[in-house]
């Protein structure tokens, strides 16, 4: 198993910042075509590649991850100290790339069973941009060019979890805040209105937040709302006219998008005055994922991953699948907590953790 610390270095050592994920997807193509003996069926989308089974088993499983990482910070090339690796997406989510390469490579049996374990039909998906807005996601690019090759009865991302299920997503939404004033000389302020200052009963709700947390199927969820930009001002001796404060929102998939909307704008109502022209505007929304662990073949993994499941309070693609009623959860190695960090890391426990789980739910033998 001390491969899987090498297939991770080689990995990260090939650049693959959003939009860059050529090479990489190339050296994974080239992986799949000569694993599986024979069993695999590959495409090649762009730069995402997507392997399949075709045993005609009842249920089919679906293993996703992304191939991109965010830009380097010194950290480029792979570093190996025992059995821990530093490195860009070592973490997120190199370490679970490298899980699935191991898995497509395992010795399939052609009859579609392996002794008693349950098996399904799998297919591997390696996408390219999540590490940037959604509207270039590889799973949008494949799901165009492939219609239904991303089906299947559950699905398993590989987003950094420390062997941890974590079970579904919170939403996200972006909004706009908008308070209006009117200028004046900052020596004569009396005679207008200064739109920063009327920002200050939101900005002062909003540091004593009291977020919700909804526990579904036994995962308690946190939402949380925090200003992420602050812009006004027009001169240094202009009061100023305008402020506008970006929220980020995240809610729990107790939730719809619609509701979550609603509450947002519910809330913010006591800060705004519409008669003076403040108003909100939502800019970004990704919807939320509901856990699923009830779903049978989720249930099977939270048994064989041997540790109890907890709530996904960022935002993942398990929210793609989960739209296209595809119930599911993110399991992968490396902490969730380092993502995008100088110093983010994988462990040789973690790789084989998540390895074996996922192999003995699929009824794959050992590689």
């Amino acid at each position: 198993m001390t491969r899987l610390l090498a297939d991770v270095a080689a990995l990260v050592d090939i650049s693959s910042v959003s939009h860059n994920e050529h090479d990489i997807a190339d050296l994974v193509e080239a992986r799949l075509r000569s694993s599986g003996d024979g069993a695999l069926e590959v495409h090649r989308i762009a730069n995402n590649v997507v392997a399949r089974t075709n045993f005609g088993r009842p249920s089919r499983m679906v293993l996703a991850g992304h191939l991109d990482t965010v830009p380097p910070n010194g950290n480029e090339k792979a570093r190996i100290v025992g059995d821990t690796l530093w490195g860009l997406g070592a973490a997120d989510m190199k370490g679970g790339l490298a899980v699935m390469l191991d898995l497509a490579a395992s010795p399939w049996d052609h009859a579609g069973r392996i002794g008693s374990a349950p098996v399904f039909d799998v297919t591997f998906v390696f996408y390219a941009c999540e590490e940037v807005d959604r509207r270039h996601s590889g799973l949008l690019e494949i799901e165009a060019a492939l219609p239904g090759i991303l089906g299947g009865d559950a699905a398993i991302l590989g987003e950094p979890t420390g062997s941890y299920i974590e079970a579904g997503c919170q939403g996200v939404l972006k909004a706009s805040v908008t308070f209006l004033g009117s200028r004046a000389h900052t020596a004569r302020p009396w005679m207008g209105s200064n739109a920063i200052h009327r920002s200050a009963d939101l900005l002062a709700r909003l540091a004593s937040y009291q977020e919700r947390r909804p526990v579904i199927d036994g995962c308690e969820y946190r939402e949380a709302l925090q200003a992420v930009s602050f812009e006004a001002g027009v001169a240094g001796n202009v009061v100023p006219d305008r402020a506008t404060v970006v929220l980020n929102h995240r809610y729990a998939p107790d939730r719809t998008d619609v509701e979550a909307e609603e509450a947002l704008r519910s809330w913010l109502g006591p800060s705004l005055d519409q008669s003076r022209g403040d108003s909100v505007r939502v800019v970004d929304r990704s919807p939320s994922a509901g856990p699923n662990l009830s779903h049978p073949a989720l249930a099977a993994l939270v048994r064989v991953s041997g540790k109890a499941p907890r709530a996904k309070l960022g935002w993942t693609d398990v929210a793609f699948f989960a739209e296209r009623g595809i119930p599911a959860v993110n399991f992968g190695p490396g902490d969730p907590e380092l993502a995008h960090t100088r110093d983010e890391f994988v462990t040789l426990t973690e790789l084989i953790a998540v390895r074996d789980a996922l192999a003995v739910l699929l009824g794959i033998e050992a590689n």
